[in-house]
């Protein structure tokens, strides 16, 4: 796998949550929503064209380059509501991914015990987060952790702001995967000079929480 270029998916879900962050939450007149098209980046055309362009490239599964990824990342950073905006772009990343794996998989993950539904998801996981992060999960214990080497969202916004979209992205996941209701820690940053960036999470999944 090229570790220069990213799933499509990646670059689609930050452009799909700028316009559903910026879209009207309510019906407005013609004229103002045509005034809002002005104003808000996410109901801009060059948007809808990206998101048309990337859509498609998802649907061939043709991959992206990273530096394009991270220049919409950089974008989004600039907002005010940048945080907001990644954590959008998390959920929708990890729902998309969720959908690749088969209805009879989700439901045996749900429903099976600990003990035999972990390695599957572990498993799917795994598969996931290579795919769609250029990463890397592992578990210890009670905790998986995802290691990415390559943020796309790196240094895109103060404070290590846009690592919330792989925090929210791995949080989604392991909601979906086992309905987990564990936190989410970021507790190592590139951007911090700690080598690459990795978070953890308690896995928690409600069924059967015993091993």
């Amino acid at each position: 796998m090229n570790s220069a270029s990213v799933d499509s998916l990646v670059p689609l879900s930050l452009l799909e949550a700028v316009r559903n962050v910026d879209s009207p939450i309510e019906d407005f007149e013609a004229e103002l929503v045509g005034d809002l098209r002005n104003k808000r980046l996410g109901l801009s055309e060059t948007v809808y064209m990206q998101i048309r362009r990337f859509s498609e490239a998802v649907r061939r599964s043709q991959r992206s380059s990273h530096e394009e990824a991270a220049a919409i990342a950089k974008l989004i950073g600039r907002r005010p509501d940048a945080e907001a905006v990644f954590r959008a772009a998390g959920r929708y990343l990890a729902a998309e991914a969720y959908r690749t794996i088969s209805p009879i998989s989700r439901r045996l993950m749900l429903v099976l015990p600990s003990l035999m539904s972990r390695p599957i998801t572990l498993r799917h996981m795994r598969r996931l987060s290579r795919r769609y992060c250029n990463g890397h999960v592992s578990r210890v214990g009670t905790s998986v952790y995802l290691e990415v080497p390559q943020s796309v969202t790196l240094d895109s916004a103060p404070r290590s702001v846009g690592c919330t979209y792989y925090e929210s992205g791995l949080k989604e996941l392991l909601r979906l995967l086992v309905n987990s209701v564990g936190a989410v820690e970021h507790y190592r940053c590139a951007a911090r000079s700690e080598g690459t960036c990795s978070w953890r999470a308690e896995w928690r999944p409600s069924h059967n929480p015993s091993e």
